[in-house]
């Protein structure tokens, strides 16, 4: 890689700081899951490396994860391979859903609420629905009211279902009455969701990857390990922006947003490099079966379509 490049890249990399847990998080939902969702520890190993990941480090890691039942273990020989449990597979399909398949529809003016029995939960379960839902783009109303203009009601109840609150749950939708000032709305969207701090988030987003893609795309052929670690930077800084916003509707959202700018400048900079960082990972990855399948045809359709590297 050119001298610049590499300053630009090293930049990135302080400006992220990313922590090891969540980079792994970030390989197994953009690099794994579409290849089988499983791999041999020792191939993982391998491919995070240039990530400046140890197998100390990697190992802590997957441990950390299978002990929050993101992951799960099996061992055959002396090799142990980590697969995604279900739980897992759910929730990074439900992330993966937002961050390359999402499009702005229409807002209808609807909101849907989901108000729980807070008087017969305990404080952790009540705060596990309020972060899970929160996850998924809900913002906090009052205490047990979460609310969303455009929420995803299939992954909506699969929440409430696997918390075990499914019948102390209240589901309400409705609209707001015409003739009432905005300016209440105003207040309650701002009081709800936290749009300053995600504006700043994607405005640095922007700020990090902006000279990466101009560097990249003047370049010609392109290093596939160089093209992996971009790709895994990419989504680990766009997801840890995206996952907090909660993806209102445009007619909810500020002018300018620079949520906008963000996706396009993502979806462009992973077009660039993804057929050559999956050379990489078709490289490094290992099964118990032997080298990891083909992507699911579905990877290819990852932010309005993708080439293969074919």
């Amino acid at each position: 890689m050119n001298r610049r490049l590499g300053d630009i890249l090293a930049q990135v990399f302080d400006r992220l700081r990313p922590k090891a847990k969540s980079l792994i998080i970030t390989v197994y939902g953009d690099a794994i899951l579409h290849h089988g969702g499983s791999a041999w520890l020792g191939s993982v190993i391998n491919l995070v490396e240039p990530l400046g990941l140890n197998e100390r480090i990697v190992r802590t890691s997957v441990f950390r994860l299978s002990k929050e039942e993101w992951l799960a273990s099996s061992q055959i020989g002396r090799r142990s391979y980590y697969r995604l449990t279900e739980q897992g597979r759910r929730r990074f399909e439900a992330a993966n859903s937002r961050i390359y398949f999402h499009v702005s529809q229409p807002w209808d003016g609807g909101w849907t609420l989901v108000i729980t029995n807070t008087a017969g939960l305990d404080p952790d379960t009540r705060d596990m629905i309020r972060r899970n839902l929160g996850w998924t783009g809900f913002g906090q109303l009052a205490p047990g009211i979460m609310l969303h203009p455009d929420p995803d009601k299939g992954v909506m109840r699969q929440i409430l279902t696997d918390l075990g609150v499914s019948d102390q749950a209240v589901v309400m939708t409705g609209g707001t009455e015409a003739g009432f000032s905005t300016a209440a709305l105003e207040a309650m969207i701002h009081g709800c969701w936290d749009l300053k701090r995600l504006a700043a988030d994607y405005d640095e987003f922007l700020d990090i990857f902006r000279p990466l893609w101009q560097s990249l795309s003047a370049n010609g052929e392109l290093d596939p390990e160089l093209c992996f670690v971009v790709r895994t930077l990419l989504m680990h800084g766009y997801r840890r922006a995206l996952l907090r916003d909660p993806m209102l509707p445009d007619e909810l959202l500020p002018a300018n947003w620079p949520g906008t700018a963000a996706r396009a400048l993502c979806r462009n900079l992973y077009r660039l490099v993804q057929a050559a960082a999956e050379t990489h990972v078709m490289t490094m990855l290992e099964t118990a079966e032997g080298p990891v399948p083909e992507a699911h045809p579905s990877y290819f359709t990852r932010f309005g379509g993708l080439q293969s590297a074919d």
